[in-house]
């Protein structure tokens, strides 16, 4: 049997590890099934957001 969650050592030491990914791998074209585009306009895209979005 294992031990109980709250014998359980945790190592906090490494703060600058992210919790969570900036994208999950279900979260690209990949993930949605699509192969990724080599003329995509992302960049424009977040270029032309409005003011009151940032």
């Amino acid at each position: 049997m294992g031990t109980p969650d709250e014998e359980r050592i945790v190592d906090f030491s490494d703060d600058d590890a992210p919790l969570l990914p900036e994208q999950t791998s279900d979260d690209t074209d990949r993930g949605w099934g699509d192969r990724p585009s080599r003329d995509a306009n992302d960049f424009r895209l977040l270029d032309d957001r409005p003011p009151h979005w940032d």
